[in-house]
């Protein structure tokens, strides 16, 4: 999902940017100093690059990379869900927040699966 939003985002930034309902502004309708696109190309590259390199640590089994994200994406859902709270985000971006926290139990209980099945865990 990440790699595909990602590309999305870097294609279609207005389907992201609705998706999360935030409100869609002609190119010309931008003040000086608006940003937007640039931060969604940063941000959806960052995105894409994330999406590629799970599927390198799935394809390799690199177990560390998905324990150290566990932790990183239970910060996420925190930092994300803080933004709603603190009327930064709007409420439908808490979507991406439950994704990460969703993510991070999902992870969490598959890493735990493969320890008990004795699986020996990658340096």
């Amino acid at each position: 999902m990440a790699a595909l939003l990602g590309a999305v985002g870097l294609i279609w930034p207005e389907v992201v940017l609705s998706s999360l309902g935030f409100e869609i502004l002609e190119s010309g309708a931008r003040a000086d100093g608006d940003y937007t696109r640039v931060f969604m190309a940063a941000s959806s590259m960052a995105s894409l690059n994330m999406g590629v390199y799970y599927l390198v640590a799935a394809a390799t089994e690199w177990r560390p990379f998905f324990r150290f994200t566990v932790a990183f994406r239970l910060l996420t859902l925190v930092v994300f869900s803080s933004l709603i709270v603190l009327d930064v985000a709007p409420a439908r971006f808490l979507g991406v927040a439950l994704w990460e926290g969703a993510g991070a139990l999902a992870t969490g209980l598959a890493l735990l699966y493969d320890s008990r099945q004795g699986r020996r865990l990658s340096p």
